[in-house]
C-alpha cells in the first residue's frame, strides 16, 4: 500500500457521471428542447443535483407547463428508459482503479446520488467491498447533501473530506462547507458544468478519471492540511489560469 494521506480520511464519490456514465444531463436536456426551451446553464443549474420535487417543480416553472410536479418525475425517468434504450449506462473507464487507487491511499470511500441504493447494488454491487459501509448513500432527501455526509454519517471534519462529482452545485456546497472537491465534468455537448465549477473556483478539474492520480490526491490532501483547498474569491476565471495539472485538457 502507498504511504497513507496526512489528512484526508474519506472520499465521497457520486455514482452518476463520476463512476457511472451521465444519463440525467442529456435526458434533461432532450425534455427542455421539448418543450421549446432552450437549454441554458441557468436551466441546467436548476434541475442537476437537486431533490427530484425541486428540479420537477422548476421545470414546471420554466416552461409553464399543466403538469404536475410528480407527473414531470414520471415523465422524465419515461424518457430516461427510452434514452437507455439506446445509450445503455455503462461504468466509466478508470473507475474501478480510482476506488482502489484510494483505497490504497487508506481512504474510506462512500457513494452517494439521488436515486435508491437498488441502483449502486444493481450497477456496483460487484465492487461493494471497495467501499464503506453503508456502501451507498442516496441523498435526494437532503440535496446535494455535503455536510449531511462529512458530519451526519461520518462524523468528520470538513479538512477530512474529499467529494468527487460533475455537477458544480455540489462544488458550490463543498466550498461552503469547507471539503475538498475535485471535479469531474461530463462530456455532454450540451453542458455547462464545467464552465460552472470555473466560477465555483474549483481549484481541481479533470477530464478523466485517470486525472484523479496519486499525484493529485496528494497534492488535495496537502491542500486540506493547510486550508487551501479552494481558489481564493478574487480569483479571476476569465483570466483562463489552469484549473489543474490537467486543467482543461
Amino acid at each position: 500500500m502507498s504511504h497513507p494521506l496526512h489528512t484526508l480520511r474519506l472520499a465521497a464519490v457520486n455514482i452518476d457521471g463520476v463512476l457511472l456514465s451521465d444519463t440525467f444531463s442529456p435526458v434533461i436536456h432532450r425534455l427542455v428542447v421539448q418543450h421549446g426551451l432552450t437549454y441554458t446553464a441557468e436551466l441546467e443549474r436548476a434541475f442537476l443535483s437537486q431533490h427530484q420535487l425541486t428540479a420537477a417543480q422548476a421545470f414546471v416553472e420554466a416552461t409553464g407547463s399543466t403538469a404536475t410536479p410528480q407527473e414531470i418525475i414520471t415523465a422524465y425517468f419515461a424518457e430516461r428508459e427510452r434514452y437507455l434504450h439506446s445509450n445503455p449506462l455503462r461504468l466509466l473507464d478508470g473507475a474501478v482503479a480510482l476506488l482502489e487507487r484510494l483505497r490504497a491511499l487508506g481512504l474510506d470511500i462512500i457513494c452517494y446520488g439521488g436515486l435508491d441504493k437498488g441502483h449502486f447494488d444493481r450497477h456496483l454491487g460487484r465492487w461493494a467491498s471497495l467501499f464503506t459501509e453503508p456502501h451507498y448513500i442516496c441523498t435526494n432527501d437532503f440535496r446535494p447533501g455535503v455536510r449531511e455526509i462529512t458530519e451526519d454519517f461520518f462524523h468528520l471534519d470538513p479538512a477530512q473530506v474529499l467529494f468527487i462529482d460533475d455537477v458544480a452545485a455540489v462544488a458550490e456546497r463543498a466550498r461552503e462547507v469547507g471539503v475538498a472537491f475535485i471535479g469531474h465534468p461530463g462530456s455532454f455537448a450540451h453542458g455547462f458544468q464545467r464552465r460552472l465549477m470555473q466560477e465555483a473556483r474549483v481549484r481541481h478539474i479533470v477530464s478523466s478519471l485517470s486525472g484523479i492520480d496519486e499525484q493529485l490526491l496528494r497534492a488535495v490532501d496537502h491542500e486540506a492540511g493547510e486550508g487551501s483547498v479552494w481558489r481564493p474569491a478574487e480569483y479571476d476565471v476569465a483570466a483562463g489560469a489552469p484549473v489543474s495539472a490537467e486543467g482543461l485538457s
